[in-house]
């Protein structure tokens, strides 16, 4: 507590003794008032350091400290005010401008008293409660005392390397057998749990599980969730498709995501760590885990807890648990962190103390890191001693912190102290960016250092490294820019940060009292965030901070939306905001209050769909930070941005439709970060602009750079002075008669960037024919991404072989390229020493691709991906081996490129070709021949084609190790052997690794036999309007497809009715479209592991046979016009999805009354019987989510009040051709949140008793309902605003 205290008070202190602040209060008559506050503050500083030492034991002098915390927060403000007011005052004199109109500049507030009588009632009583603080000290007891400095002289500066694990080597080998040995287990994955206390080290033996080479080499597929307090299925799906799959997918349920999840996991063998899992509840761990039976056997579940009752659930009788570390290791592990060594042999002296402080740490590799790294910094047997005998030690522990961290942070100076409380806003398991936390603590006014002559950033990063340093924070597994806290430490920062900090989740509790000593608020970002939660905060009127935080991984996914009563009544009451983020949020206009938030340092409204930013944000003169990257809506930018002088970083990445810049931007000399610049014409931003911009670094994009004028106003930039990471150099993408490739090389010449720097390079649309000489230059040895783009005349390439770090390559749109040969390499023994990715796309004049050996010994030794995309005209390639190539990509290119390369590089594991002129089968089969190591084919549009090997047993010989074949659009594709003798195939050996077989859009094909019958585990027959048969050779007496687990027939209105020589009794998913012939799905398997099954558009199935299906979760039956009768659903207890839809014969079978146990969405409608004659229905409690279609019967839905449970979240109502109001039937739905209304033309009234609780309004093609729910004037308007979305389309 008394750390931010003091830090605070010390701003205080530095803004009272501002010679211009001081001038400026006297002209304003409170100087009297604010000196006899200093005097009385300056009494109360003394004593905080005997405050500090008392507050661990005594309540009472804890609670004086947060007493004077709050009073110092309010004379904070008080002087930021008058701050504000002084740079107003200033930059009116400066502007010239009457006081007529600086009054219609500025907010009411600021203008409807004078300073003085707005303050001076204020400064009287802050006087007071001073006064009242001043006589309570002497109570306490409290006295002047100086602290003893902290050593700041440091042994080891970097932190140890957390691969550095003593103790954990017997635990670490026999974890390494259980993930690679092969277990006799009945399921695909095995669950291997890492139990124990919090702090013991799970976390880190599996992050060197996986991490380590030989369990790399094993899976493949490798995922880590950090799954932490709340379990949702949703986001851990998500964030292992993300890892498996990559690309930005997005999904709208979690069905929609299993599905996908389960195409990326099937048949792989796959490693996924669930690091920190609380969650107890065996149905939530069953449905997670659905997806994961789909992978190949041998892959593993890593789960790491401190809790074990969902383990003896799953069936874990007997559990190791991680046990604390051994006196012995404990010893070494606290010596190597606090002395650089494993033992005391060369500090014979602190050999005794640090045996006591090893003791007291309980053997947790946490507690000991921490402290030891407290004690890199101290010198002497004092400092030991005194970390020994801390009363923290000896405190009761109802909070159940861990003492060593309580002392580790006691020992941190205040200003740290202050930072790390202020952590305590982000959820745990939240993915820290130093950049982005570095401006928080800025905006925060944690880094104003007048003592220091570094920058408030500079000062940032040194503070975060520190904190990093003493295990505070650590590196973010696989990813060395980002940085996580472990659960301990951030229930630590809660625990120090007090009531001046609140944490809004699913978890927190709003206090009354509390409210208006918040100061700094954090809510989750969630889907939909409604008023109604935060209504209370209009209390919170001293709130500083408001800010937006998510807890998924990619949270730039999924869309969010927030109530637009929040902007209306609950931001404007905020006027004391500092940092205001609201990024991701489906926002499209900034509110006009935005600028009378006068004391805002920092703004995030990324991602967002705003498309201006209104006048008056020039009125926000304290604000450091603007961050509108992403918002792809953003077109203008208002002309009082000028006066933002504070402004130091401003982030406009990924703003397309922002074509122009405000003018005067290069005089905002604060400026660090401008990530677009457009160069304009005679009214535009210059480029000599730059010159000024002395500390712009990081990334910079310059765009409109045919408007430079000359080289001379391009070297004034003076790129190479500035230290820029990220350059992207952008001439207009238009090749005309207007272009002057001379002059655009001169300019290209002179913005050469600082080569000790530069990680990235673009160049794009330049029109030059040929590039400037420090283009690939070796001197850019930092430089790892080098994107050449649209530069179409020129007819060369630099030398980017040269670049020694250089690791991903991308050339794209060179027309006048012809041959890539030495000057695309470096003359020397090796070239692109380091490239992993190279692609090459539309490069239409490109014919030749050679490198001679006689000059080059090694080329592209580490390349693993290449990708050749439409480069129609290349023929010759002539390259050595490329041995570490795996992925090999080609678009539309002739055959000789596929050839080439396939003979270059025989050891690619993935090939994808599209569009192949001249692969004929012959052409194919000498590819093949070279793809002994390939393990996934994709062949598309490839036309040629008619068979892909003459036999199955000529493609064994070659494709040893092929797991995943793809087809598709393969026109004269007739089947995939030539010769396919499906009756007497008796071997089990042919293509024995393959897994999973997907033929699509192929219209020639007649017959579909799928080869090696035994291990095949997926079959997608897709779109092939041709086939009449799809078969299984006759390998077996059982039938082939004896692993099948998942089984997709779609489009295929030829297919006979059966499948030949099947027998698939493992099947798990099941989809089947278009099937016109299929009378029944008996024959397709005995249906007991089938976890999915959906049927649509198959107007030949009669009846639903009475199946065991004790493990389905998804039944979908849509489109079966001739389908009259349906089994019993009640015994489906595990059944959650039901769709039955559109199915005009069926009778009174369904819903015939009972329904499933576990049932959470229903979809229904067209049926014979209609809703409204289905009479009482016993739901179960568990329904959410309920769709209902196509009643033309329905006028009211007192009609259907009987039907809908009250536990319904979400409602549908589809094609109701007659409704004509909601009015009545659904009072009792008092948890409904989201309620969609698709083509109901009558329909004029909604629920009204309902609204106020609506997250979602989605209406389509209603018109009455929509004009009167349409816009401020419309009916519903007052009632509907607040809903979070509110989605309107004719």
């Amino acid at each position: 507590m008394a750390g931010p205290v003091a830090e605070l008070i010390k701003v205080i202190f530095e803004n009272l003794a501002n010679e211009a602040f001081k001038i400026y209060v006297r002209s304003k008559g409170i100087h009297s008032e604010l000196k006899s506050l200093g005097r009385e503050l300056s009494q109360i500083q003394v004593v905080l350091n005997d405050a500090y030492d008392k507050e661990i034991k005594d309540e009472a002098v804890k609670q004086w400290l947060n007493d004077l915390q709050h009073l110092a927060y309010d004379i904070d403000d008080v002087l930021d005010d008058v701050a504000t007011e002084a740079m107003h005052r200033e930059l009116t004199q400066e502007s010239g401008a009457t006081m007529t109109k600086v009054r219609t500049l500025i907010p009411t507030c600021c203008t409807s008293f004078s300073l003085s009588h707005r303050l001076l009632h204020r400064l009287d009583s802050i006087n007071k409660e001073l006064q009242n603080l001043e006589k309570r000290k002497g109570h306490l007891g409290l006295i002047k005392k100086d602290k003893k400095p902290k050593n700041t002289s440091r042994r080891s500066e970097t932190s140890l390397l957390e691969s550095i694990v003593v103790g954990r080597e017997g635990e670490k080998e026999k974890l390494i057998n259980k993930l690679l040995q092969n277990e006799p287990s009945n399921e695909n994955f095995i669950i291997v749990p890492i139990v124990g206390l919090g702090g013991v080290g799970k976390t880190t033996l599996a992050r060197i599980l996986y991490n380590d080479t030989q369990v790399k080499g094993h899976f493949e597929l490798n995922a880590w969730v950090c799954v932490s307090d709340e379990f949702d299925i949703f986001k851990i799906s998500e964030t292992i498709f993300q890892s498996v799959a990559g690309g930005n997918r997005q999904f709208n349920d979690i069905n929609q995501l299993q599905v996908a999840l389960t195409e990326h996991l099937k048949d792989k063998r796959f490693l996924l760590v669930l690091d920190d899992v609380w969650n107890e509840n065996y149905d939530d761990w069953e449905n997670l885990v659905r997806p994961f039976h789909f992978g190949a056997p041998g892959s593993r579940v890593v789960m790491t807890t401190r809790k074990q009752q969902l383990l003896k659930k799953i069936g874990f009788d007997h559990i190791d648990h991680l046990e604390s570390l051994s006196h012995e290791d404990a010893l070494s592990l606290f010596t190597l962190h606090a002395l650089g060594v494993d033992n005391f042999d060369s500090h014979i002296t602190l050999k005794p103390y640090g045996e006591g402080i090893v003791k007291k740490c309980g053997g947790l590799p946490l507690a000991l890191k921490v402290t030891a790294r407290l004690l890199r910094t101290k010198i002497d047997g004092e400092d030991w001693d005194g970390v020994l005998n801390s009363e923290i030690w000896d405190l009761e522990n109802g909070d159940e912190i861990v003492p060593a961290l309580k002392l580790s942070y006691h020992d941190l100076s205040t200003d740290l102290q202050q930072l790390f409380a202020y952590c305590s806003l982000f959820p745990k398991g939240f993915l820290f960016d130093k950049e982005e936390l570095v401006l928080l603590w800025m905006a925060e006014g944690y880094l104003n250092q007048s003592s220091s002559n570094k920058s408030p950033e500079q000062l940032g990063h040194e503070c975060f490294d520190k904190l990093l340093s003493r295990s505070f924070f650590q590196h973010a597994r696989n990813d060395e820019s980002s940085f996580v806290m472990h659960d301990l430490m951030n229930d630590l920062a809660t625990f120090v940060a007090g009531d001046c900090f609140l944490r809004f989740d699913k978890q927190a509790k709003i206090i009354d009292e509390a409210l208006e000593k918040h100061r700094y608020m954090s809510f989750t970002r969630e889907s939909y965030v409604g008023y109604h939660k935060f209504e209370a905060f209009k209390r919170a009127k001293s709130l500083r901070t408001l800010l937006a935080v998510y807890v998924d991984v990619d949270h730039s996914l999924g869309y969010y939306y927030l109530s637009n009563k929040i902007f209306k009544d609950l931001l404007p009451e905020l006027s004391l905001l500092r940092v205001l983020s609201l990024s991701h949020f489906e926002i499209s206009e900034v509110p006009e209050f935005i600028g009378s938030l006068k004391h805002l340092r920092y703004l995030n409204l990324s991602q967002t769909k705003i498309k201006e930013l209104p006048e008056n944000v020039g009125n926000l003169y304290n604000l450091q930070t603007l961050i509108v990257c992403g918002c792809r809506m953003l077109s203008k930018l208002p002309k009082s941005f000028l006066k933002l002088k504070k402004l130091r970083h401003f982030d406009i990445r990924d703003t397309p439709l922002l074509e122009k810049l405000p003018l005067g931007i290069g005089e905002l000399r604060s400026i660090q970060t401008l990530t677009k610049i457009i160069i304009g014409g005679d009214d535009g931003f210059q480029i000599t602009g730059l010159k000024g911009l002395k500390d712009l670094h990081g990334e910079i994009s310059l765009e409109g750079l045919q408007n430079v004028q000359s080289p001379m106003h391009a070297r004034e930039a003076n790129l190479s002075l500035k230290r820029i990471t990220e350059l992207e150099l952008q001439w207009v993408d238009v090749f005309d008669g207007s272009r002057r490739g001379t002059l655009e090389k001169e300019v290209l010449n002179e913005l050469k960037p600082n080569h000790d720097v530069l990680k990235e390079l673009a160049i794009v649309s330049y029109g030059g024919n040929e590039f400037s000489n420090w283009v690939g230059d070796p001197s850019f040895r930092e430089l790892v991404h080098v994107s050449i783009v649209g530069c179409r005349k020129c007819t060369s390439l630099p030398p980017f072989g040269q670049l020694l770090s250089l690791k991903t390559l991308y050339i794209h749109g060179m027309d006048d390229v012809k041959v890539i040969g030495l000057e695309l390499t470096r003359d020397d023994t090796v070239s692109f020493p380091s490239l992993e990715i190279l692609w090459f796309g539309d490069m239409y004049g490109w014919e030749e691709w050679a490198i001679s050996g006689d000059v080059i010994d090694i080329v592209f030794p580490c390349l693993r991906e290449l990708f050749i995309e439409n480069c129609p005209n290349l023929i010759n390639i002539s390259l050595k081996g490329i041995p570490s190539l795996r992925v090999l990509q080609i678009n539309q290119c002739g055959d000789g490129v596929l050839r080439s390369l396939v003979h270059a590089a025989s050891s690619i594991t993935d090939l994808e070709i599209k569009s192949i002129s001249g692969l004929t089968d012959d052409v194919w089969r000498g590819v093949i021949k070279n793809l002994g190591a390939v393990e996934h084919v994709r062949v598309e549009e490839c036309n040629e084609i008619r068979y892909l090997w003459e036999s199955e047993a000529e493609a064994s010989n070659v494709l040893l190790n092929l797991k995943v074949l793809s087809v598709v659009g393969c026109d004269s594709l007739v089947s995939l052997g030539e010769k396919e003798d499906e009756e007497n195939n008796f071997s089990i050996k042919l293509l024995s690794s393959l897994k999973m077989l997907e033929v699509m859009d192929c219209d020639n094909l007649k017959r579909c036999c799928c080869p090696n019958s035994i291990n095949i585990e997926s079959l997608r027959v897709s779109c092939c309007s041709s086939v009449t048969h799809v078969s299984f050779p006759a390998t077996t007496t059982l039938g082939g497809g004896v692993k099948l687990k998942a089984l997709d027939i779609f489009s295929c209105n030829k297919l006979v009715e059966k499948i030949n020589h099947t027998s698939m009794p493992m099947l798990e998913y099941v989809n089947i479209y278009g099937w016109r012939s299929l009378k029944s799905i008996i024959h397709l398997s005995n249906f007991i592991h089938i976890t999915q099954l959906t049927i649509k558009h198959c107007p030949s199935i009669k009846s639903f046979p009475h199946l065991e299906l004790s493990n389905l979760i998804l039944l979908s039956v849509q489109y079966c016009e001739s389908l009259e009768s349906f089994p019993n659903l009640s015994s489906l207890t595990l059944l959650k999805n039901l769709v039955i839809t559109n199915c005009p014969s069926l009778d009174d079978s369904f819903p015939g009354g009972l329904w499933p146990p576990k049932l959470v969405n229903l979809v229904t409608g067209g049926l014979k019987n209609p809703i409204s004659e289905w009479g009482t229905h016993n739901f179960p409690t568990s329904l959410g989510d309920l769709t209902l279609g196509e009643e033309p019967r329905v006028t009211n839905f007192s009609q259907l009040s009987h039907i809908f449970p009250s536990s319904l979240t979400q409602l549908r109502l589809v094609k109701f051709d007659n409704l004509e109001s909601l009015s009545m039937g659904l009072q009792h739905l008092t948890l409904l949140q989201h309620l969609d209304i698709y083509e109901c033309p009558k329909i004029t009234h909604l629920p009204e008793a309902l609204i106020p609780s609506l997250l979602s309004l989605y209406i389509s093609k209603s018109p009455n309902l929509n004009k009167r729910c349409n816009g401020k004037g419309s009916h519903y308007w007052p009632l509907i605003s607040h809903i979070p979305r509110i989605h309107l389309e004719d």
